[in-house]
């Protein structure tokens, strides 16, 4: 009996790797787009007028999504969708699709209506109020604003079809989405933008939002069993379901978002640059995490459904904490390594055209303390899938409306010290985030460990303690670099200290051999072996 739970336990481990590592390679492959796209922006348009104004419109439609449909109605719709699929209740997990589909269009096409017609009341008094000083910047965010709100609603039903396509074990395409979305952004910056300035590149986010939808159809059509009918069955038990997961999730979406906010509303009243900065930061920040947190958690929450579904409790709780281990190994060098060349790399990717020495600083400045919290985006992203295979979305929701609250506490109270300190205070914004999300994931882990009557703590602070060790050496390395490198270009004092982190990290990670390690090697034995 044994045997069977354990080989039961490895096969779930195995596929959660090999969905993580297909995920992860075509999330490398976006995120390599996403820096020719980033790149390109800054050095076109430069950390000043036009960018703040993009970035604050941006953010809106990025918002109304996330609350809608990429945070809330994903955790709560995967883990019904897929338990219905693991009993065989194929016609049944159909209809509710299809009604959550009808729904989501439906209410994202009345919202974005709404905010086409009050634009200027969202910008003036909710999303940059700041910029009234400028009247060119304010009319400038309005028009951008308008202009990118059809995308909200082109990503609510893409990132539903990625759901689903992810339950069934599709991960290529979904995963290669967002570069279709990056390659719309290029387009705006290459074709649109010389004739239409920065109207071009919103077009482009639009058009982005196409492609990230139109990439996964051909896998959608082909799916088995397939039927969309159009229906809004509100008495289906399952749609109701799906409705009370959704509910506490929503409010903890919502709080992240408005997090966002204050960040885009604070930086709105600090020096120009400031949005551009945190923006540009962020998403520097967030490339490693899609990698590493981002492609295991979209691979492991279908196969932590399955097996809640199915009552493996005990192997939900080992293949957390293997997915866990793994994600630490590729999280605490990486923040290592944002945190000691991350103005070199700032500086190849943007420095150039309109993008001055000034700019450069105030995006290292907050990629610096975004950096920081890189472990704890990566934890929380990967424990909060499990809480949504356990059908709870209360206690994460909880956890992350409370450290948000604090959160908006410390974003003011650093801020102002930074200012009064002779720093960019959007530096500030940045560290807070940080704060609050570290201890977001101390509290999910204390709670998941109650929900699961034991977490194995010391495997994972083994884990941690193994990549502190391992990191030592790449820390060293990088210091004498940095310190022989000062005057050579940016590219080679990013390129070559990414090169030795990574071998200095990689090899006495080898001679410490942590299970996941050796597991990984004969996985990449296998492969040849069969090929």
């Amino acid at each position: 009996m044994e045997e069977t739970v354990n080989s039961s336990l490895n096969s779930a481990n195995r596929q959660i790797a090999r969905s993580a590592g297909t995920v992860m390679i075509a999330m490398v492959f976006s995120q390599i787009i996403g820096l020719v796209a980033t790149s390109l922006t800054g050095s076109t348009f430069g950390a000043g007028l036009q960018n703040d104004a993009f970035y604050a419109a941006n953010r809106f439609p990025d918002i109304l999504f996330n609350l809608i449909a990429g945070g809330a109605l994903a955790s709560a719709f995967i883990p019904t969708f897929s338990g219905l699929l693991a009993q065989e209740k194929r016609e049944q997990a159909w209809k509710l699709a299809s009604s959550i589909v009808n729904f989501l269009l439906l209410l994202l096409t009345s919202i974005a209506i709404l905010s086409e017609i009050f634009a200027p009341q969202l910008v003036r008094y909710i999303i940059a109020p700041g910029f009234a000083a400028s009247p060119e910047k304010l009319e400038l965010t309005i028009t951008l604003l308008r202009i990118q709100l059809p995308s909200a609603i082109i990503f609510g039903v893409s990132g539903l079809l990625m759901g689903i396509l992810n339950t069934h074990q599709h991960f290529l395409l979904p995963a290669l989405a967002p570069s279709m979305y990056k390659l719309g952004w290029i387009f705006g910056i290459l074709v649109l933008s010389p004739s239409m300035g920065i109207t071009g590149l919103a077009w482009g986010v639009v058009i982005g939002a196409g492609f990230h939808l139109l990439v996964q159809l051909p896998s959608f059509l082909k799916l088995p069993h397939r039927n969309y009918t159009v229906i809004l069955d509100w008495k289906d038990a399952t749609v109701r379901e799906v409705g009370r997961l959704m509910a506490p999730r929503l409010l903890g979406v919502a709080a992240v978002q408005l997090n966002f906010w204050l960040n885009t509303f604070l930086a709105s009243h600090q020096p120009e640059g400031s949005v551009a900065g945190l923006n540009w930061g962020f998403a520097l920040m967030i490339m490693p995490q899609a990698a590493i947190a981002q492609s295991v958690a979209i691979a492991s929450l279908p196969m932590f459904s399955r097996q809640v579904a199915l009552g493996k409790l005990d192997e939900m709780r080992s293949s957390l904490v293997s997915t866990l281990r793994s994600v630490l190994f590729l999280a605490v060098p990486a923040t290592v390594g944002l945190l000691m060349v991350g103005r070199p790399l700032v500086a190849a990717i943007f420095q150039r055209n309109e993008f001055s020495t000034h700019s450069t600083e105030m995006v290292t400045w907050a990629l610096f303390w975004y950096s920081t919290g890189l472990i704890g985006h990566c934890v929380v992203e990967i424990v909060s899938r499990a809480f949504y295979a356990l059908h709870d979305t209360k206690t994460p929701v909880m956890v992350s409306v409370a450290t948000m609250s604090l959160n908006y506490g410390f974003s003011l109270l650093f801020s102002y010290l930074f200012s009064q300190w002779g720093w960019f205070p959007h530096g500030g914004l940045a560290l807070a985030n940080s704060l609050a999300t570290f201890l977001e994931m101390l509290i999910l882990l204390w709670f998941m460990r109650k929900h699961l009557s034991g977490l194995k703590i010391r495997g994972l602070l083994t884990g941690v303690g193994t990549a502190g060790l391992a990191v030592l050496p790449m820390i060293a390395g990088l210091w004498i670099w940095n310190s022989l490198s000062g005057n050579t270009s940016v590219f080679i004092q990013a390129g070559v200290g990414v090169i030795i982190g990574s071998i200095l990290y990689l090899t006495i990670l080898l001679l410490l051999k942590p299970p996941e390690i050796l597991s990984m090697g004969r996985m990449l034995k296998q492969r040849i072996l069969r090929r």
